[in-house]
């Protein structure tokens, strides 16, 4: 995804310009980026950057009008057009649509102006006269940094690939963090897959000045978000109110158009319900599968429909299985192989999604910040025959180092560590194609949830705020059949069933059990996934892996390297991928996994 890079450290100015060209080129992925560098050899830095054409960040450098400090940053400041006539009546020319107002805050604020950006963001400032680099990054750790500390240099990028292809010596899987991928599918703390790159924990200002140690600080500590007093239902219903009717119009300002991603849930209605845009203005769209219309897609239709906006539907058609192994390949690669295949479907939809905007709004983490929903956890009942034995060590420290991080407040985990280990993945993945705007990581809405009550922690809040605010939407149930006015006896009827639904798509798709998926096999001219598929989720990979995607699969994973990678036992993987794609067993996970750990080795650690 758009992002930065740089080098900082001792060496000749030739010599670093070199090195950074040779890890900016591994992160341009599309032909709409652009890009640039800025060298600065009394600091001994040489920096670069990515970004969408067009976006907040198009802007770069930024320079201060002394051109004596310099900003480089990813990302976007969805408060920044509040402060301008600020600004500006102080005498600073800047462009107010893009991040060039950034660097006037820090002349005004110092470091402190990390504290006024709202959103996700990373970034490099140089200052000439102080004669020293910040290097930071958002208080959720969204906008991921990796880094390396070398005797010669400190070396830092958005994407880890950068850092692979100038330091040989760091392609090198870790052990640990694997077992975490295996267990929890997410890497957690502030590691990543390889040995010796770390990740810049949320919030940091690390200080680099030229011959003294790092100076590395945190300039967000959650506490200062948890000690906020808790409000009573009604102080805080009105508060949420309030706030949401002054955050939103933030996600639709700026100079790229912006169309939303509905879905059946309450997130992205509660956007539309509020949404100030006139009808017809805001183009929608829900992302389908390719057997029926889901439930997103008939409630999202509907709900477009109600509030006069035009919307369309974005189906998986039967192109996705020929692009599926460049998809794929392509998943792992911009992703570093965090993301598994569920992310080619992904990267599908949202090159389509780009073609009618590039900005995609979204009701993204509104469960997991509104609701406090928990999306990942270690996997307790998993057969690990096909890995190493040596695996297992880290598989159990896994499940152990999540019980602790899960200790304390739950907001907190889900806010500040789920968003950056396990939301991180599919996000960077999304915001490679099309620019990610989502009110749930508003920082003033999300300073706002911690004061929640807990009876105003599920989704009733939600449901009242988009029937006030479109009344013809009340009637209208979510793709679970939630109402805020329940008819005794038929709603729960209806939610049940909703529910019911959902579980048997999930037992018959990725949930199915191994003895289950033998009587299957047998009734397989049936078609029996006719009937459960398709009614929820967009993609299907057990079937798939066991169908159309079943040579491809072979062809990957019984080559001779995949068998002999250090961390599977290859006889046993033989058999696990012979038995899914024959359709007696359900391996669909270690499939995900191992195809992109398989992939990753291919095209970022192997020599050739």
């Amino acid at each position: 995804m758009p992002g930065i890079v740089g080098i900082i450290g001792r060496g000749s100015p030739e010599a670093r310009i070199d090195k950074l060209a040779a890890m900016l080129n591994p992160t341009l992925h599309e032909p709409f980026y652009t890009s640039g560098s800025v060298q600065e050899d009394g600091l001994e830095i040489a920096t670069g950057w990515t970004a969408h054409k067009g976006s907040f960040s198009d802007c770069l450098p930024v320079w201060n009008e002394g051109h004596d400090i310099c900003l480089i940053f990813s990302g976007e400041d969805f408060a920044a057009g509040e402060r301008v006539a600020e600004l500006k009546s102080k005498g600073h020319v800047f462009n107010p649509g893009d991040a060039s107002v950034l660097v006037h805050f820090y002349e005004e604020l110092g470091p402190l102006f990390l504290e006024q950006i709202n959103g996700w963001f990373s970034g490099v400032l140089v200052d000439l006269p102080k004669r020293k680099i910040l290097l930071f990054n958002d208080r959720y750790g969204v906008n991921r940094v990796y880094y390396h500390e070398a005797k010669n240099g400190f070396y830092f990028a958005s994407e880890a690939k950068a850092l692979l292809k100038l330091l040989p010596e760091l392609r090198q899987l870790d052990s640990r963090s694997l077992g975490e991928y295996f267990s929890c599918g997410a890497v957690m703390q502030n590691r990543s897959l390889f040995k010796g790159i770390s990740t810049l924990p949320g919030g940091s200002m690390w200080t680099f000045v030229p011959g003294q140690p790092v100076r590395k600080e945190a300039w967000f500590k959650t506490e200062s978000w948890e000690q906020r007093p808790e409000l009573s239902g009604p102080e805080y219903y009105e508060k949420l109110k309030e706030t949401w009717s002054k955050i939103l119009p933030r996600y639709f300002n700026g100079h790229e158009q912006v169309a939303l991603s509905l879905t059946g849930g309450v997130d992205s209605r509660m956007i539309l319900a509020c949404a100030p845009r006139a009808p017809g203005a805001l183009p929608c769209y829900t992302f389908g599968g390719p057997n029926r219309d889901c439930a997103d897609v008939t409630l999202s239709r509907r709900v477009a429909q109600i509030c006069r906006q035009p919307h369309e539907t974005i189906p998986l058609d039967g192109s996705f299985f020929a692009q599926f192994p460049a998809l794929l390949e392509k998943t792992v690669y911009v992703t570093d192989g965090v993301l598994d295949p569920t992310g080619a479907a992904d990267l599908f939809f949202n090159r389509l999604a780009r073609k009618i905007a590039p900005a995609r709004i979204t009701g993204l983490n509104g469960g997991e910040i509104l609701r406090r929903l928990v999306m990942f956890k270690p996997d307790r009942q998993r057969r690990w025959e096909s890995f190493a034995p040596e695996l297992s060590g880290s598989v159990q420290t896994a499940a152990e180092t999540y019980s602790q991080e899960i200790r304390g407040h739950l907001l907190s985990f889900t806010a500040f560590k789920q968003s950056a280990w396990h939301l991180y993945p599919r996000l960077s993945l999304e915001r490679s194609q099309i620019a990610i705007r989502t009110p749930y990581f508003d920082n003033d809405l999300v300073a706002l949830a911690f004061q929640a009550p807990p009876e105003m922690r599920g989704i009733e809040p939600a449901l009242r705020l988009i029937a006030e605010a479109n009344p013809a939407l009340r009637a209208l149930g979510t793709d679970r059949a939630r109402l805020l006015s329940a008819t005794p006896g038929l709603t729960l009827a209806r939610n049940q069933w909703q529910e019911l639904t959902v579980k048997a798509e999930y037992a018959y798709d990725s949930g199915m059990t191994q003895w289950f998926a033998g009587v299957d096999h047998l009734f397989a001219p049936f078609r029996f996934e006719r009937l459960f598929l398709g009614r929820h989720k967009p993609h299907h990979f057990r079937v798939w892996y066991r169908d159309q995607l079943s040579g491809y699969v072979r062809k990957v994973l019984l080559d001779t390297r995949a068998r002999a990678r250090p961390y599977v036992n290859g006889l046993a993987l033989e058999r696990l991928v012979l038995a899914h794609t024959a359709g007696w067993a359900n391996h669909t996970t270690e499939i995900h996994q191992l195809l992109t750990l398989e992939l990753l080795q291919r095209q970022m650690l192997d020599p050739n």
